[in-house]
């Protein structure tokens, strides 16, 4: 399953990143997956929002929330090892 995290679109509306997380399964694979798929959402988009200019979708995956796990990681081994200390 792939969340959508985030959308930065230029401001002539030509290029929108999206940024995406996902549950279960390989970033990689589905960042590759998602980008390979790009001209087929567009389109969709197209369809639906009715606006002149629709922008080139381009997938990244959202490395946010493994940054956030690493840093919890890290505080949580600080604190451990202060109190081992006192």
């Amino acid at each position: 399953m792939v969340t959508l995290q985030g959308v930065e679109v230029t401001p002539d509306y030509a290029h929108a990143k999206v940024f995406f997380s996902v549950l279960v399964g390989d970033p990689d694979a589905t960042e590759e997956a998602l980008n390979l798929s790009a001209g087929f959402l567009r389109n969709g988009l197209f369809k639906r929002l009715h606006i002149h200019t629709v922008p080139t979708l381009h997938f990244h995956f959202d490395r946010t929330t493994e940054r956030a796990a690493d840093m919890n990681a890290l505080i949580a081994k600080a604190v451990s090892s202060r109190a081992k200390e006192e």
